[in-house]
């Protein structure tokens, strides 16, 4: 089924749930002339989702419209989330809370084996700083979710009220956010006639691939979402995308999630999370020089390596529709500044 089909046979009903306006919508899709061209084909879009308007925007300002909204609902004063030391997901939860009144305290994972002054103080934790949040760090390899809702029960035990958002955001509330992002594509595919073949996005912590695979399902529509792994082997990040994207169609069209669902490439990791394998760079520096946009060396710059590398391999037929969904992230560029220069001199 085309997306213009979707679109005339379905909606989802998303008054049900709590949510707040946080989010610059619809973000705009554009096309990548230029890349295409480069690449020699397919014919190149972009989902400008890091034009969300929140604290420079990305792909967590989506999640947060739900969360916060349910944040505030249950009377809560403050966020507890946690993410790496560069965190797009902690800076937009910082802003989010700022937004509405609340305190926001974070537990950053050293994650990346960079714990330099440079490193944990610039780009994203810059942001969280300018904001407010609060923050404590842990080593590498801890149960991070577990570690943030420890600190939840001992900030709820000295008087606060905490909210608990997981990494990323990415449970069935946060994950609603790319549900509705979802309908937002099928609604401008519509409005424009443009039928796309692809969809492609980084996947890290699962809930914008699983939403977008969610929101697309429970519309009838087929379009395939391609994640491109910034952390995990494929296996295990498939694992995780349809066990959240199943959860989340239960909630919306009382349906399970065909494990076919879900497409995860897991060829452009590197040597692991936060760590700009020489295809990132090389993606970061393409689309900025041809297209003007700028990627992260997280998510969105592997996301977009996986996207021209699949190009390169022809995966795709050169009269494809291909829709990049940029997640944001351009920020923790500066935390990168020597890396980026040293790859470019």
């Amino acid at each position: 089924m085309s997306l213009a089909e979707a679109h005339r046979i379905s909606s989802i009903d998303f008054s049900r749930f709590k949510r707040v306006a946080l989010c610059h919508r619809p973000t705009p899709i554009e096309p990548m002339n230029r890349l295409s061209e480069h690449l020699g084909g397919p014919n190149l879009f972009i989902k400008r989702d890091d034009c969300t308007g929140l604290a420079t925007g990305g792909n967590k300002t989506r999640k947060l419209e739900f969360l916060v909204g349910e944040a505030l609902s249950e009377n809560a004063n403050m966020l507890v989330t946690q993410g790496a030391v560069q965190s797009n997901h902690v800076r937009q939860t910082a802003a989010a809370a700022c937004r509405f009144g609340l305190k926001c305290h974070a537990v950053l994972e050293r994650r990346v084996p960079r714990n330099d002054d440079f490193y944990e103080g610039s780009g994203n934790v810059f942001l969280d700083m300018l904001f407010r949040a609060t923050f404590e760090f842990r080593s590498a390899g801890l149960d991070m979710n577990a570690e943030a809702e420890n600190a939840a029960r001992r900030l709820r035990q000295e008087g606060h009220r905490p909210y608990f958002i997981p990494g990323g955001g990415s449970n069935t509330t946060g994950a609603l956010g790319y549900a509705a992002c979802a309908e937002e594509i099928v609604d401008q595919s519509a409005g424009t006639g443009l039928d796309f073949q692809w969809l492609v996005t980084a996947t890290g912590s699962a809930g914008t691939q699983a939403g977008l695979i969610a929101g697309l399902t429970s519309l009838g529509h087929d379009l395939p979402v391609l994640g491109i792994s910034v952390r995990q082997p494929r296996r295990q990040q498939v694992a995780v995308v349809h066990g959240l994207a199943s959860d989340l169609l239960k909630i919306l069209a009382g349906r399970p999630m065909p494990a076919s669902k879900v497409q995860v490439d897991d060829g452009y990791v590197g040597e692991g999370y936060g760590i700009p394998a020489e295809s990132t760079l090389e993606a970061i520096r393409l689309t900025a020089s041809l297209e003007g946009i700028l990627l992260d060396p997280v998510y969105s710059g592997k996301g977009m390596a996986g996207l021209i590398g699949l190009v390169r391999r022809d995966f795709f037929k050169p009269s494809d529709n291909v829709l990049f969904l940029h997640t944001g992230g351009s920020s923790a560029l500066f935390a990168y500044i020597p890396q980026i220069v040293e790859a470019y001199s």
